[in-house]
């Protein structure tokens, strides 16, 4: 069997030295995929014949000249099914590339397959298990795009987040999700659920891998920074206002965390003001308003095929007043202005990515309330892996920082990824 490189930039590196070809790399991955996707169940939509004609549609040139990447469930890629993870649309298949899709393809990239989403990037669970925890949650919304890239079935692949969906499933899968700055990367062609959060992002084994993407997709010069892994003056080490709902093992593994990072930068505790914390408890009600506005047509003409939980949560929007909702778009406006001011000296964070390790598989797709504030406030987020459970289960934390500062914060997060490997 092709031995299949750990990276996207190892393989690139074998594509460009002739030690591998595009097709005999997809092919391993196939084959991958045969071995571990009964299992695991990562993919919506996988189609071998399709994945291999659609290599040989790639342009052939650009920073991604050859790779596969896996396409959340809630984007759209032409020729593929776009179900949202919900039965409403069950069967239907796009006729367009979401642009990032298109970009990628312009950058030599393209589609393997859809990967498995929660309905609508919400609360219920894909079929999705996890390759790095056994009988554990992968996690969600994005549970197929961090699962796929975990289990080594793809190397690259789009999530969205609105809450936490693409960093508290790499923390329990054990892989680097990046979430950028709010807006950086063209969110058009993905299913809408709150305007105010919705960001795609990217899962990759590599901080640098994703910054590869990042920059393919958006012409910024990220993969530099990412490279740098130069350490920090100084790092702001920040619980969260939700640390006191920290899991004994995400406190075991902050612990963990500061004894890896001792003697190697400058460390400052950083406790935000109390402002940040009532946002955290704001997210979920602007997230709920904005989602009963996205989900109108589905609510009227599909509501019997919505989950409860999806049910409640827009009737909850639905409730949700005028003037809440003028007041919370002007403490967004508000925070996302300031927080960096807040931060001063110490620009750049490092912050539990969820509450502790994967939750057992039948209880759900964890809770995002460590991920809720830094969504709201818009800014880039790296969850980076390397820490662990007792019982071996990866345990993230996650590099933030405000907005349009993603080249520091893939910076610090690819030292960080060196420390912890």
């Amino acid at each position: 069997m092709t031995r299949i490189p750990d990276t996207a930039l190892a393989a690139l590196a074998s594509f460009d030295d002739g030690s591998l070809s595009p097709e005999t790399y997809l092919r391993a991955l196939l084959e991958r995929c045969e071995e571990v996707e009964p299992t695991i169940r990562a993919w919506s939509h996988l189609d071998p014949e399709a994945a291999l004609a659609g290599l040989s549609d790639t342009p052939g040139k650009g920073l991604l000249n050859g790779l596969p990447i896996g396409v959340k469930d809630v984007i759209h890629a032409k020729g593929m099914p776009r179900t949202c993870g919900s039965p409403i649309y069950a069967g239907a298949v796009s006729t367009v590339d979401a642009p990032v899709v298109a970009q990628a393809r312009m950058a030599g990239a393209y589609a393997m397959g859809k990967t498995e989403t929660t309905e609508f990037a919400t609360y219920k669970p894909a079929p999705t298990h996890n390759p790095a925890a056994p009988g554990h949650t992968p996690g969600g919304s994005s549970s197929g795009s961090a699962a796929a890239v975990a289990a080594g079935m793809v190397p690259l692949a789009l999530g969205t987040q609105t809450a936490g969906s693409v960093v508290r499933p790499a923390a329990y899968c054990g892989v680097v999700g990046y979430k950028p700055s709010f807006d950086l990367i063209e969110p058009s062609g993905v299913k809408a659920l709150a305007r105010s959060f919705d960001t795609v992002g990217v899962f990759a084994r590599s901080v640098a891998d994703a910054a590869l993407f990042a920059q393919a997709v958006t012409g910024l010069s990220l993969l530099d920074a990412a490279q740098g892994a130069e350490a920090p003056s100084v790092i702001g080490l920040c619980r969260s206002p939700v640390w006191d709902n920290a899991e004994p093992e995400m406190q075991a593994a902050w612990d963990d965390l500061v004894s890896a990072l001792r003697g190697k930068t400058a460390m400052l505790d950083v406790e935000l003001p109390s402002a940040y914390g009532l946002a955290c408890d704001a997210h979920p009600r602007i997230m709920a308003r904005e989602a009963s506005q996205a989900l109108s047509y589905e609510w009227h003409s599909h509501r019997d095929l919505i989950s409860p939980q999806l049910r409640d949560m827009l009737e909850q929007g639905m409730a949700v007043s005028e003037r809440a909702q003028s007041e919370d778009r002007d403490m967004i406006a508000t925070l996302r202005h300031r927080f960096a001011q807040d931060l001063g000296d110490t620009p750049i964070l490092i912050t539990p990515s969820a509450p502790g390790a994967a939750p057992r598989h039948e209880t759900g797709t964890g809770s995002p309330e460590f991920n809720r504030l830094w969504t709201l406030l818009g800014g880039p987020c790296v969850n980076v892996p390397g820490l662990r459970s007792a019982d071996d289960r990866p345990v993230g934390v996650q590099v933030v920082g405000p907005i349009g500062r993603d080249a520091d914060v893939l910076r610090v997060a690819a030292w960080l990824a060196d420390i912890l490997s």
